[in-house]
């Protein structure tokens, strides 16, 4: 793993010379933040040596490295899931490489099912915690020290102060949001009203098939991290549940999108100051 990740960061720096401070998995709900940044340079994941290729239709497949909010980043343009047929290990080892790069702190960006009645469709959540019901860890196997501890410790996953300096940049821009629990899932199928009940009642928020490896593996390699949701759909209580499609989320999702950009781009200018 060690010399595939120097493989794969050495290949990188041959195509630029930047040097990113921040990182930032562009999942659903960020895809258009590209945008927003002056890009430099852009490499497609099958140029990278052993980086894993996207199959979901909605992300890309790059890396970009650009400046935004006058900092310096990296974006990843499409994440990798583990209904896809990934390993775990396949699934994070672009966060292993981001942060061979040098990245100071990863943002990640999620669609997600509400578990909680008081959190609706279009609403922006910011995890504070996340329970793991994911099949298989990253961090499973022999582990090697120069990437991070045996057993690394989950208390401080997530920064508190930072999700409440989000709230208040969401306070300021009348954006919806709150702070909440993620649970993770393998997918690709939705929940059962049954299963949503369960994950209500065992204290999760909102409901996801992703971001929990990439969590795991920045905490195992000591990468602080900041996880926005924007929820698609609300699943609880249950005689609210609808039928929903790749399409119904997308729709929720590209309506939610310059919220969640304006947040991220503010809370960036927020850490640079």
């Amino acid at each position: 793993m060690y010399n595939k990740i120097q493989e794969a960061k050495t290949y990188i720096e041959e195509q630029t010379k930047k040097q990113p401070e921040y990182g930032i998995i562009l999942g659903t709900g960020l895809g258009n933040l590209v945008s927003k940044m002056r890009i430099e340079t852009e490499i497609d994941y099958k140029d990278i040596p052993h980086f894993p290729v996207a199959t979901v239709e909605s992300h890309q497949g790059k890396l970009v490295f650009g400046e935004l909010a006058g900092r310096q980043v990296v974006a990843m343009a499409g994440r990798f899931h583990y209904y896809e047929g990934y390993s775990m290990k396949e699934v994070t080892f672009p966060v292993r490489v981001l942060k061979a790069l040098g990245i100071q702190r990863l943002f990640i960006s999620n669609a997600s099912g509400s578990t909680n009645a008081d959190i609706r469709a279009g609403d922006i959540v910011f995890v504070k915690d996340h329970i793991n019901l994911q099949p298989e860890n990253p961090l499973r196997g022999e582990n090697d020290e120069r990437l991070g501890p045996r057993f690394p410790d989950m208390l401080h996953t997530y920064d508190q102060d930072l999700n409440e300096k989000a709230m208040a940049i969401a306070a300021q821009h009348k954006i919806c949001a709150h702070t909440g629990v993620y649970v993770g899932l393998q997918g690709p199928n939705l929940e059962t009203p049954a299963e949503y009940e369960y994950l209500h009642r065992i204290g999760g928020d909102i409901v996801g098939m992703s971001t929990v490896p990439e969590v795991l593996v920045a905490r195992h390699a000591g990468l602080p991290v900041f996880v926005l949701s924007v929820v698609s759909n609300q699943c609880y209580p249950i005689e609210n549940i609808k039928a929903t499609t790749i399409e119904d989320v997308l729709k929720v999702v590209r309506k939610a999108e310059p919220n969640m950009t304006t947040l991220v781009i503010e809370l960036i200018k927020l850490l640079g100051d």
